[in-house]
């Protein structure tokens, strides 16, 4: 299929039509403002539904037979199971048994274990896939295999895709750890417990038809409810709905390389000199390897100056869980849970809450979370010498990662990328990103074993860390020497001009295409 492309605000071209909708161009950071009012779901009535609450069917297929699944329908589900999801394999399965034709899926994200979906786009059951893609199912797409764009949207951007009515489900599926029978359900508890099903809470609120698939139902009510039983049409019961060892996946580990350590100990003592580390700040740090060894540095100087923060961002994890437990801070704020500890917490400690991305990340409201942080610290595949960053492809121009709440946190008053300078003799630092995620106005900081660049425009940063001995470098300078260790300049991945994805912006305006890689 042929696109119209024009170039947007960040000199990108981008189609101005996908998968059959118009599209806004990204405007600006600030540009782009819509008028209107939010979607809304059809009003139901309490005489459709039975007077004793109990809203159980027998199967998936059943429970997609009677919300009146139909070809080109959007399907939605949350991935707070990740990689250990059980429920959406079947729910494909059970809609090619239908002979069901076309459909979307709107994940908040997918996984290496969703591979056996990708026969389902062979055959035609699934149309296309707008969410975060990751491993098989962005390999799958990279190749221009699908019948469609994918959309790559952050957690903020789809909660805002919602909300406005840009994407409208028509059946949303919700693996729910814990459920009663109307429909009430939470991540904390339960053989599968998760954590928290945030993602999953707009889906509840906007879609037509709601299916709560649990393996542990319990007796009215489910508390504390995270999804409520008035947005639930069904209840299916299963043996087992996720394995929740599985939220753990290889992003998610602390890593052992002696250079990411040390990034992750230079970006602590960063935050402590440019003073951003005192009583009462707050800081979000990632999930992956480098970010978690960067929460146990910063722990550690903490103590040693006997600071307190107010409130952590999380996704959770047990480093996290650790700061709260031992008095470091007043609060987890959850988005996403990351390891079991991070389960258990939130189901024991008070201060431990549950958030959604309506509070935290949708750029359509009335403020969120992400503004207040003082510090966010996050990882990229690549960044560039004017500080644009990409998460979604590789340099090879590969579609392997989804954005996550990425995008979101940029807007944090201190943005930092710890980053290795290169990985597998792939220099991280490049003249431009292959696609263009993050504008380089809301990267502040870069964080590299070969030392630290400061965005030019944070001339508070730079003052603040120019006597600290930290080894602060321009992003010139740290690429330079970069090239010159790999014997210079890798060749840029050869693209065709045929798109087969977009990036979305917080606001909904698209950023960037993601284009098929030549073979």
């Amino acid at each position: 299929m042929k696109y119209e492309l024009v170039k947007n605000a960040a000199g990108r071209l981008v189609p101005t039509e996908v998968n059959g909708k118009p599209q806004v161009p990204f405007q600006g950071v600030h540009g782009y403002k819509p008028t209107g009012n939010k979607a809304a779901p059809p009003i139901a009535s309490c005489s459709d539904y039975p007077m004793d609450g109990n809203k159980i069917v027998g199967s998936i297929k059943e429970a997609l037979e009677k919300a009146g699944l139909k070809d080109g329908m959007t399907v939605s589900s949350h991935h707070h199971f990740r990689n250990g999801d059980l429920v959406m394999n079947q729910v494909f399965d059970a809609a090619a048994e239908l002979g069901t034709k076309d459909l979307v899926w709107f994940p908040s994200a997918a996984f290496p274990c969703h591979e056996p979906i990708t026969r389902h786009l062979d055959s035609g059951v699934l149309q296309y896939v707008e969410g975060s893609l990751n491993g098989p199912l962005g390999k799958y797409v990279s190749e221009g295999k699908m019948d469609g764009l994918a959309v790559l949207r952050s957690h903020g951007g789809r909660w805002q895709a919602i909300q406005d009515g840009e994407v409208h489900i028509d059946i949303a599926v919700i693996a729910a750890p814990t459920a009663d029978s109307m429909g009430n359900a939470t991540g904390d508890r339960g053989p599968s417990a998760c954590g928290l099903l945030g993602f999953g809470l707009a889906d509840s609120m906007y879609a037509d038809k709601v299916i709560v698939v649990t393996d542990n139902l319990v007796p009215f009510p489910c508390v504390p409810w995270q999804i409520n039983g008035q947005n639930i049409d069904y209840v299916v019961v299963l043996d087992k709905v996720g394995e929740p060892e599985k939220i753990i996946s290889g992003t998610t580990q602390l890593t052992k390389s002696p250079d990411r350590l040390y990034i992750a100990e230079l970006t602590a003592k960063f935050v402590q000199a440019a003073g951003i580390m005192k009583d009462g700040f707050s800081f979000q740090a990632g999930a992956g390897g480098t970010a978690l060894a960067f929460a146990i540095y910063l722990k550690e100087l903490m103590i040693e100056e006997g600071i307190k923060a107010r409130f952590v961002r999380g996704g959770s994890t047990k480093y996290l869980v650790e700061i709260l437990e031992e008095g470091l801070t007043d609060y987890i704020l959850d988005g996403q849970t990351f390891d079991l500890e991070g389960v258990r917490s939130m189901r024991e400690n008070e201060g431990h809450l549950n958030t959604s991305p309506f509070t935290s990340y949708n750029w359509h409201g009335k403020g969120n979370f992400a503004s207040l942080l003082d510090a966010v610290v996050l990882g990229a595949t690549e960044v560039d010498v004017n500080f644009n960053a990409n998460v979604v492809t590789h340099s090879d121009g590969q579609m392997l990662h989804g954005i996550g709440g990425w995008q979101n946190c940029l807007f944090s008053k201190c943005t930092i990328l710890p980053i290795p300078a290169f990985r597998g003799r792939i220099p991280v630092i490049v003249d431009e990103v292959t696609t263009l995620v993050g504008p380089g106005e809301l990267v502040d900081v870069i964080v590299t074993e070969r030392g630290i660049a400061i965005n030019p425009l944070r001339t508070d940063l730079i003052e603040a860390t120019a006597d600290s001995g930290l080894p602060i470098r321009t992003i010139q300078d740290l690429k330079a020497e970069i090239d010159d260790l790999i014997g210079g300049v890798p060749q840029k991945p050869k693209l065709t001009d045929e798109p087969i994805g977009v990036v979305k912006w917080v606001d909904g305006t698209v950023i960037d295409t993601i284009f098929k890689i030549e073979h």
